[in-house]
């Protein structure tokens, strides 16, 4: 079994990486981590270019470094294996569509994001809720 959990970095969606971790640890699944770069970066030849913005890669590595970490902390029955998959694009698409190509079993996400300051459910959650193909969890 494997499960996807998207991160921005945000205490919201430390929340979701800890919660996916604890559900993959139960279930003995394998968990991937997954960024996503904004629209501004683009996949060229398998190499993400950044006009300007070099950094931002290093910046979503140490995303995905930490949540690899939380996650590893937050897996409450045993080791878990976890992996990391940088992506680009519109966040919702891109995780939706990576869930699709890599056959995961469910997807975690928060109910909101960095950018979103509102108490509901935010748009990226909510479009990869209406857009994926597996059960989708939005933790809080």
């Amino acid at each position: 079994m494997r499960y996807l959990v998207a991160t921005d970095g945000s205490t919201v969606s430390d929340a979701a990486v800890e919660h996916a971790a604890r559900e993959a640890s139960v279930w003995d699944a394998d968990l991937e981590v997954v960024h996503v770069l904004t629209p501004e970066t683009k996949l060229v030849d398998g190499d993400i270019v950044l006009p300007g913005e070099e950094s931002a890669v290093d910046h979503a590595d140490e995303i995905l470094d930490a949540a690899a970490e939380t996650a590893a902390a937050a897996a409450e029955h045993g080791d878990i294996a976890v992996d990391t998959e940088l992506l680009t694009g519109r966040p919702a698409e891109a995780i939706t569509t990576y869930a699709e190509n890599a056959g995961v079993d469910a997807v975690f996400v928060g109910h909101r994001g960095r950018s979103e300051r509102r108490r509901r459910v935010g748009s990226v959650a909510k479009t990869v809720i209406d857009k994926a193909s597996v059960p989708v969890t939005v933790t809080r």
